[in-house]
């Protein structure tokens, strides 16, 4: 029998900041029940309505933004200036969802064509129901937000499960979104164990958007088909960066360091592996040496600590793999996981086949191998089950090689940048997951299309009746032979 609360703890100095209500399978539902009967008046406000309601959401979070970012540092150990930089990004992304889910959502009249030209025909998009979120650890109010505003823009509501080393983030959004709203159950946040999670994608949601591991996901997934319903999954990764000869071998080098270890490696979307060609690694090599020996973990450091304790046997396999398969450190070695921290590692010439090149580390290490050319370098970076993000860094060519990589989403002469920008999507291929957040797609994400196609107008020739006659069946084949025998558009 699972305890009625259970603790969230500082990573840094495992000390208790609160307890939370760990709730049941039973309350789980009764949630989702609320939310289905909250669903049909939070659609009847309207887009505007709605908006409203977002925006005087925004209002607060802003008004408030150094209060949550304390709380985001307390449970993940990440620095203020990183909760604060993630607290604002998800408040674009609410701003965002909230303005544009009337122009992006809006009926659309579509042609009815030459043979049914008496018809009209629409199609609308319609709110799923009951969105169950289960958020991640790593990016506690960041990345639910994708699913969280893009839903409720749409006209869901939502039941949110924040990770179990993060509650008290999910714990706060619930409680600043009930200052705005209109009436109960709208957005409602069940926090609680793995268990809360597993009874959310059981329960009667209508669409289910989770953050995790691979592994999770697909078990997800499972539970979820059994019942039709639809997911969206956000995953892992094993982003690639590549520098091309021609780029700036400077700007490659602090950017690729700060994405690897930025937020103690702990970003789906960070980078894991670079490929340098031969002409220019030795700078780069030299280069992100130089700044990485400025940079280290801790309460006053740049990054703070493995914020799921497990994790640090991931990393700590990875690093001890790469050197007994003949990887060089530059920075760091197989003595630099020292619990909680994880200090810099960078490792170069690791074997395609070390778990530090194939498996998603999720620490703050990175692999950098030499290549021939940039052909060499696009196939090493698509030889992978994990498809979410990239970087390019090269002058000329960018957006060319960025074209050729097997991922969701490809920054070119930086990092994470797509992050930033609300109205792109965010979603990897492969094992990295599918279904988008943000942008157009977000929204489109959390509705259905809904087709209504009306009789305008009688005619004589009659179609979908067992009375049709010889006539018509020759004029549906002479008026297809007149537009299509040619095979023009």
């Amino acid at each position: 029998m699972s305890l009625a609360t259970f603790p969230s703890h500082n990573p840094v100095t495992s000390e208790v900041i609160a307890e939370y209500r760990n709730t049941s399978p039973q309350e789980v539902q009764d949630a989702v029940l609320r939310a289905k009967t909250a669903c049909i008046a939070w659609q009847g406000l309207g887009y505007k309505g709605r908006k409203k309601v977002l925006l005087a959401w925004c209002g607060q979070l802003t008004k408030r933004i150094d209060e949550i970012s304390q709380i985001v540092r307390a449970e993940t150990g990440k620095p203020i200036s990183d909760a604060t930089l993630e607290v604002t990004l998800a408040i674009g992304h609410l701003a965002w969802a909230a303005k544009n889910a009337e122009k992006v959502l809006s009926k659309q009249n579509r042609p009815s064509g030459l043979l049914m030209f008496n018809m009209s025909a629409t199609v609308s998009r319609k709110p799923m129901g009951v969105v169950g979120v289960i958020g991640p650890w790593n990016y506690p109010i960041f990345t639910p937000m994708g699913s969280i505003a893009y839903s409720l823009a749409a006209g869901n509501t939502v039941v949110f499960k924040p990770s179990e080393y993060t509650p008290g983030v999910g714990h706060w959004l619930g409680e600043s979104f009930s200052q705005v709203a209109p009436f109960a159950d709208i957005f409602a946040v069940v926090t609680g164990l793995p268990e809360t999670g597993v009874a959310l994608t059981e329960s009667s949601v209508d669409k289910v958007s989770f953050t995790g591991s691979t592994r999770t996901a697909k078990k997800v997934a499972a539970s979820c088909a059994t019942r039709m319903v639809p997911v969206v999954l956000e995953c892992g990764g094993k982003d690639p960066v590549i520098v091309a000869g021609d780029a700036d071998v400077d700007l490659a080098a602090e950017y690729a360091l700060w994405s690897s270890m930025s937020n103690a490696g702990q970003t789906c979307i960070g980078a894991e592996r670079v490929y340098v060609v031969n002409e220019v690694a030795d700078k780069f090599e030299a280069k992100i040496k130089e700044l990485a020996l400025q940079i280290h973990p801790g309460a006053d450091g740049n990054y703070g600590p493995a914020t799921m304790p497990s994790q640090l046997k991931v990393i700590q396999g990875h690093i001890d793999d790469a050197a007994s398969k003949g990887g060089r450190f530059l920075i760091g070695g197989t003595d630099s996981v020292k619990a909680p921290f994880v200090e810099p590692v960078i490792i170069l010439g690791v074997p395609e086949n070390s778990t530090a090149v194939t498996e998603e580390t999720f620490g703050p290490t990175l692999v950098i191998n030499r290549v021939a050319d940039i052909s060499e370098a696009i196939r090493l970076s698509n030889a992978t089950s994990y498809g979410l993000a990239a970087s390019v860094f090269s002058k000329r060519n960018g957006r060319k090689i960025a074209e050729q990589l097997q991922c969701g989403m490809v920054s070119v002469n930086s990092v994470i940048a797509f992050a930033a920008i609300a109205s792109v999507p965010f979603g990897g291929v492969k094992d990295s997951g599918y279904g988008r957040i943000h942008g157009p797609e977000g929204l489109l994400e959390f509705t259905y299309a809904h087709t209504v196609v009306k009789t305008l107008f009688r005619i004589p020739i009659d179609f979908t009746t067992f009375g049709r006659t010889k006539f018509a069946d020759k004029f549906i084949k002479g008026a297809i032979k007149t537009l299509h025998s040619k095979g023009l558009g």
